[in-house]
């Protein structure tokens, strides 16, 4: 299993119309094969952010994921907020899963060396 989590820095009086982004998701990641689930994650602390968090049985689902026509569709809204909404740029964050306390018989990811998208 992996792990994606992209960091996305909102400014404070655009973080209403961002959380309206993801409550209008096209959903088209839900269907996708070896997808296990999201989360959106909204900061506690000023300056903090945004993390969408998502998880993958294996590096190749998500690979494929990014790689295919839903990935497209599914961010095709993902450029409509100005510039100004963003105070940084985001960070994506790929992580192989050693141990998960809930499934304590899940065979560790093997270690694939950096992240290649495309």
């Amino acid at each position: 299993m992996i792990t994606v989590a992209n960091r996305i820095y909102v400014a404070p009086e655009f973080a209403d119309a961002f959380e309206e982004r993801f409550r209008q998701r096209a959903g088209l990641v839900d269907g996708m094969p070896g997808f296990v689930s999201n989360q959106v994650l909204r900061p506690v602390n000023d300056g903090d952010p945004y993390v969408v968090f998502t998880i993958w049985n294996s590096r190749a689902d998500f690979l494929n994921w990014v790689r295919s026509d839903e990935f497209v569709k599914g961010h095709a809204q993902s450029g409509t907020m100005p510039k100004e909404a963003f105070t940084g740029p985001n960070k994506l964050e790929v992580h192989e899963v050693l141990q998960d306390s809930t499934r304590p018989d899940l065979p560790a990811e093997p270690k694939g060396g950096p992240m290649k998208m495309h």
